[in-house]
């Protein structure tokens, strides 16, 4: 699965999409919340698109904590807005982004956030998911 991922001004492929920001966005998965981590809802609604729905979260992760691997069913964008933290994506290296960074990573590729920090980080989360479909699955 090799669908391009833009961060920041430049452009990646999926396999060293090793960039991204915390795909911190679990809210609404199936799962309960890991510790450390908090998910507030900020918006859903229709999309353009049919039987889509657009989803914004703030997310924090507290310094030391994991999102926990994950993926959605719909591209996630995101807009880091303080600290910073690790992307973990399968099949890639490390990326550590930054307050001021954005990302967008393809739905369906599993992937873990890692705030090895010592302060909290703080990120907007938007999601593009089909309507019904919980907004992320934890990975096998």
């Amino acid at each position: 699965m090799s669908r391009p991922a833009s961060i920041g001004a430049g452009s990646i492929d999926a396999g060293s999409i090793g960039a991204g920001l915390l795909a911190l966005a679990l809210a609404g998965c199936a799962a309960p919340q890991a510790s450390g981590i908090v998910r507030t809802p900020v918006l859903r609604a229709a999309a353009s698109f049919p039987n889509t729905e657009a989803v914004v979260m703030r997310v924090e992760l507290a310094a030391g904590a994991r999102a926990g691997r994950h993926s959605h069913p719909g591209d996630e964008i995101g807009y880091v807005l303080e600290g910073e933290g690790q992307l973990l994506i399968d099949g890639a290296a490390p990326r550590t982004v930054r307050a001021g960074e954005a990302f967008v990573i393809p739905a369906g590729i599993v992937h873990d956030a890692h705030n090895p920090g010592v302060a909290t980080m703080r990120l907007v989360g938007v999601y593009m998911v089909e309507q019904g479909k919980p907004l992320a699955t934890p990975a096998r």
